[in-house]
């Protein structure tokens, strides 16, 4: 039997679990209170393991306390993040641009999970059901920026899941961007939420007007091309666009 330890069982962990065990496999979910004996006992019997969780301050958590013991295991997976790309001012990035991104822990431990032969998903801003801007938009939380030019991708969970599960089944370890086909402002995507529900956009904001984080984010400017996932693991994502997503949000959420 296939048998998945999963770290890190949050919204998008959970959900490829979720597909995984109607297909009959064995999930092994740890989280901070899964003691370090069942976690070490799981990792002995696991033909797959995949880790969706962050670096913090001193390293990657997960590879600290088990880096020895997923050395064994079969096929490794780790979802990382786009932002190690840093700003590109708009233009197309792919996984051999050089990392240069603001976040120096998550590209150290992008970097270390590659060296012990992982598969590495890139994954943009992710949204879903209870996760999109269709949430913000009813509750008054959602804003446009006054930024022109400013671009990013996005991913809808479910294509995180069939990009994951689609490199179960075929493609070298490497890094592979799991993003939608086009990169879009957020404006953009918010006057078409505002749409979708029937309420007026709301008001531009300034850069000035934002928080430091959202300020960061906002910062950077690019294009990622998932070309890649595309040619050897066979994937296309079900929702190319935020338009596709977004709809589909919509109708799982009145469902």
């Amino acid at each position: 039997m296939a048998q998945l330890v999963l770290f890190g069982p949050g919204f998008t962990g959970t959900r490829i679990a979720t597909a995984l065990q109607r297909d009959g496999w064995q999930v092994d979910a740890m989280n901070r209170t899964t003691s370090v004996e069942a976690t070490r006992a799981a990792l002995v019997q696991a033909t797959h393991i995949i880790s969706t969780v962050p670096p913090a301050d001193e390293g990657d958590p997960v590879l600290g306390a088990y880096g020895d013991a997923i050395t064994a295991v079969p096929w490794i997976g780790y979802l990382s993040s786009t932002g190690v790309y840093g700003d590109t001012k708009g233009a197309w990035v792919d996984e051999s641009a050089a990392l240069t991104g603001r976040r120096d822990g998550r590209i150290a431990a992008d970097l270390a999970w590659q060296a012990l032969g992982a598969r590495i998903f890139r994954l943009p801003g992710i949204y879903g059901p209870g996760r999109a801007m269709l949430e913000r938009l009813k509750t008054g939380q959602a804003h446009r920026i006054d930024l022109p030019g400013q671009v990013f991708c996005r991913i809808h969970v479910h294509d995180i899941v069939a990009g994951v599960r689609a490199a179960m089944r075929q493609g070298p370890p490497g890094v592979y961007n799991l993003t939608d086909d086009l990169p879009a402002p957020q404006n953009e995507v918010v006057e078409f939420g505002c749409r979708l529900l029937g309420l007026p956009a709301p008001p531009l904001k300034t850069l000035d007007e934002l928080s430091p984080q959202a300020r960061a984010f906002y910062g950077e400017n690019r294009r990622v091309a998932n070309g890649k996932a595309k040619r050897l693991l066979g994937w296309r994502p079900l929702y190319p666009t935020y338009r596709e997503g977004l709809a589909a949000v919509l109708g799982e959420t009145a469902n």
